[in-house]
């Protein structure tokens, strides 16, 4: 063994070891959920469920959704048609909204849906969908859903720090988020609020899980009704400790100034891209928008793919990712969430972007972009 490596070896035994930290207690548990309680804009109870943001999103669904009721998906994106899979597997007629990738779905569809079809008594809906770029509007929607009587399940995991979340005020009755993206902290642990209205519901569905992973009522019974005094099982001790420093971070950091960085970052890459040319916004409106990322489309006659493979072979450690599934020929998704919202990120993927159009073939005007895009975030911030 060389010195270095003897150093190293020394230096490594006198490191702390993260299995060696005290056990996670009851009481430091519920002191994360508050906090994150906080962050979502709720008084309702929480549940920190130990996995990805899936787990308390199927757990919401079969907790809520009874056989023969009947529920409205909102599909703006990959996730709500997930949605739909599991409310029909509980037994729910399911009553669809399919809004075009390149925009978001308007409250009169929702009230034009519940009008048409009074027996729906649930609704889900996603916030912003990081996949397709886009963005609801969940204030207006939940004011409709909670004038017709329905539960309203929102899935907030990329809109939750990257633009404003007022779960109370709006009227969701389960709302689920996840820390690992605008928030910059750990997927292996999720969070879903529930209102009184829903643990009603819940309690009332004889099909609802129990003693399951996926079981809310096990978490209310064992956990919440006990004062959050005992943990119903080991907890995740790391992923929890984690998600409590990355709300720490974001309160220190300030939730409007977070919110801000993730609003200016969209903008400077939508007007950058704009600058660019070749590429155009595939959302279409700038208020259908997700702070998160921004997605665009490519050439008609380029392979998305192609673009971003030469944008990375520019510069690798830029954000950039094609899509997945049917629009990864056309669609090229540019993720500016937790750090990467950050102005130096967005200069940086757009001047890829251009060396990447550059080397297939087409002239790019790079200049006029990042010119674009500072000027874009500076609107939004201050220089």
């Amino acid at each position: 063994m060389t010195a270095v490596n003897d150093a190293t070896a020394t230096a490594n035994s006198d490191a702390p070891v993260l299995l060696d930290l005290p056990p996670l207690t009851a009481a430091h548990f519920a002191r994360i959920e508050d906090k994150v309680a906080a962050l979502m804009g709720t008084e309702a109870d929480v549940v920190a469920m130990q996995g990805e943001a899936l787990l308390p999103l199927e757990a919401c669904i079969r907790s809520a959704v009874r056989p023969g009721s009947t529920a409205l998906n909102v599909i703006t994106g990959p996730y709500g048609e997930t949605f739909g899979g599991w409310l029909r597997s509980c037994g729910a007629e399911v009553v669809t909204i399919t809004a075009p990738f390149t925009g978001a779905v308007s409250p009169q569809q929702v009230a034009d849906a519940l009008r048409e079809n009074p027996a729906i008594d649930f609704v889900s809906l996603v916030h912003a969908e990081a996949a397709t770029g886009n963005t609801n509007p969940v204030a207006e929607i939940g004011a409709v859903v909670r004038e017709h009587g329905a539960l309203l399940m929102l899935d907030a995991v990329a809109s939750v720090g990257a633009e404003p979340l007022r779960t109370d005020e709006w009227g969701v009755d389960l709302c689920v988020i996840g820390g690992q993206k605008a928030l910059a902290g750990p997927a292996g642990v999720s969070v879903a609020s529930v209102s009184a209205r829903a643990w009603e519901r819940i309690a009332a569905n004889e099909q609802a899980p129990r003693r399951s992973y996926l079981s809310l009522l096990d978490w209310k019974e064992r956990w919440i009704d006990g004062g959050r005094t005992a943990l119903p099982h080991a907890p995740a001790q790391l992923e929890m400790l984690a998600l409590e420093q990355a709300v720490d971070r974001v309160n220190d950091e300030g939730l409007d100034t977070v919110i801000a960085r993730h609003r200016a970052a969209a903008a400077a890459t939508r007007a950058g891209v704009r600058a660019l040319g070749g590429l155009t916004p595939y959302v279409l409106r700038d208020e259908d928008a997700a702070p998160a990322a921004t997605t665009l489309r490519a050439p008609e006659d380029v392979d998305a793919r192609e673009v971003v493979a030469a944008a990375l072979a520019a510069n690798g450690g830029v954000p950039l990712q094609a899509a997945a599934g049917a629009l990864a020929k056309e669609m090229i998704r540019l993720n500016h969430y937790g750090r990467a919202a950050d102005r130096g990120v967005v200069l940086a993927a757009l001047s890829a972007l251009g060396e990447g159009l550059r080397t297939l073939g087409a002239e790019p005007d790079t200049e006029a972009a990042l010119e674009a895009a500072g000027a874009a975030w500076d609107a939004v911030i201050g220089g």
